[in-house]
């Protein structure tokens, strides 16, 4: 059974830029795709969830979303399980992280991650999967590393790459000495798709956003640009 992950910088349906969500849905054989939302970085917050539905119209999809602060679902493992796509939004990736724990999420998610279910999200919901990410989770505006991830990916992610000034210099300075592990970054709309953990290819949604490769030298971080492949979209 392959394992997917598509983790976006940025874009998606909260940015009204399809193309990215189109490509996630090329993975899935299923006449009306069952796509969860989970929504808990941003706190459940309505328009979120109602962007999401309307991205996912119910004539065309199975939409449903996992609410943890007003619980319905009693067995979160066989809830996810059931899915074809998982999507996880963006907001704060430690309140996130700690908020799945206490529910049992981040078990119910490795099982359905391993079981097939293809998993994806934006800033936030790029950073879960990963060892570790820069975050703006302890103050706005800042990049804070956060070695707290699900870990289905070896590794960092930093979303926002060009969206947000600190993130790229605080990633290429965690990285060069050694705070965060090797990783990826993505420009918003850029997406990189890794298939059993490994990396397949880097897309994009607008014309020259960019994903890299950014490792650790012996003089500070090195950048790699990756061949991104244009999914066409709104840029």
């Amino acid at each position: 059974m392959t394992t997917r992950i598509v983790a976006m910088g940025g874009g998606g349906f909260s940015s009204d830029d399809d193309a990215l969500d189109r490509y996630v849905l090329s993975f899935v054989d299923a006449r009306r795709p069952k796509v969860c939302l989970l929504p808990t970085a941003s706190a459940m917050l309505p328009v979120y969830v109602a962007r999401f539905l309307d991205a996912f119209p119910a004539r065309s999809f199975e939409p449903t979303f996992l609410d943890l602060f007003d619980r319905t679902v009693a067995d979160v493992g066989s809830f996810l399980g059931e899915q074809d796509v998982i999507y996880v939004g963006g907001g704060n990736t430690a309140n996130m992280l700690a908020i799945w724990r206490l529910h049992g999420v981040d078990a119910a998610l490795r099982a359905a991650w391993e079981a097939g279910v293809v998993c994806c999200g934006v800033s936030a919901g790029a950073n879960c999967w990963f060892e570790a990410s820069t975050t703006d989770s302890f103050l706005r505006g800042r990049a804070d590393p956060l070695a707290d991830g699900l870990g289905f990916v070896t590794g960092s992610f930093c979303p926002h790459y060009d969206g947000e000034p600190s993130r790229r210099p605080s990633y290429l300075g965690l990285i060069g000495d050694g705070t965060l592990p090797d990783g990826f970054a993505c420009e918003d709309a850029a997406a990189v798709h890794l298939a059993d953990g490994e990396l397949v290819e880097a897309v994009t949604s607008r014309e020259g956003a960019r994903a890299f490769r950014v490792t650790r030298g012996s003089d500070g971080a090195i950048e790699e640009p990756l061949p991104t492949r244009f999914l066409g979209g709104n840029g």
